[in-house]
């Protein structure tokens, strides 16, 4: 008798299951992809990785999970639409993250072997990764399209929030260790200061390239 009660409540569980797998499994593949396809944020988690290692690019990393799932929270609160609804604020945005992004891309493509040159002489902290994600219109609009899209998923503003703020966040901070790692990677095949050197200015690029799409339409 209490098996036969066990596996019927079994059977009730099994349809919650695949029910909560088809709806939240758009929701994680959206912010999977959304965080690790190369970008300003990965290249900067690999060039810290590279110099300084994972645990001590842990800051930086946070900052930047930190950055993106307050940004969808707000996002679901409504605030992402303010912001984008006003094109003078988007500007400044646009110009002061662009500039940061610039200016740390100088900071790393001037850089050569770790510990031996100035230039990179410390990771960038948890500040500096919230700074550069709020100042991306691009994100805003990334994570005003996820709180539209999704919004089915919850029963208001405040537990979408809660939602988007923990898939965004977490997955941001998976995808970046990755690349981190790929740093680390980098770090124990590089031998010379030419090599460094030449890794540096790569990422450097990447990193202004990675602005473009920041101005694009």
């Amino acid at each position: 008798m209490g098996r036969s009660r066990v596996k019927r409540g079994l059977r009730r569980r099994q349809p919650g299951a695949s029910v909560l797998l088809r709806d939240y499994l758009p929701l994680m593949l959206f912010v999977i992809v959304s965080t690790v396809t190369p970008g300003g944020a990965t290249t900067l988690a690999t060039a810290s990785g590279a110099h300084f290692g994972y645990r001590r690019s842990l800051p930086l990393m946070a900052g930047i999970a930190a950055g993106l799932a307050s940004m969808a929270a707000a996002a679901a609160a409504g605030l992402g639409s303010v912001l984008l609804a006003l094109p003078a604020l988007q500007l400044a945005m646009k110009a002061a993250g662009s500039l940061y992004l610039v200016w740390l891309a100088v900071r790393i493509g001037r850089g050569g072997k770790p510990r031996l040159d100035a230039a990179v002489h410390r990771p960038q902290g948890f500040v500096s990764g919230v700074w550069m994600l709020w100042h991306n219109p691009k994100g805003w609009a990334m994570t005003l399209g996820a709180a539209a899209s999704f919004a089915a998923l919850a029963s208001g503003p405040a537990r979408l929030g809660v939602l988007l703020g923990l898939a965004f966040g977490l997955a941001a901070m998976a995808s970046l260790s990755l690349w981190c790692f790929a740093g680390l990677l980098f770090a124990r095949v590089l031998r010379t200061e030419r090599q460094w050197r030449c890794l540096n200015a790569g990422l450097g690029v990447l990193l202004v390239v990675s602005i473009v799409p920041m101005w694009l339409p």
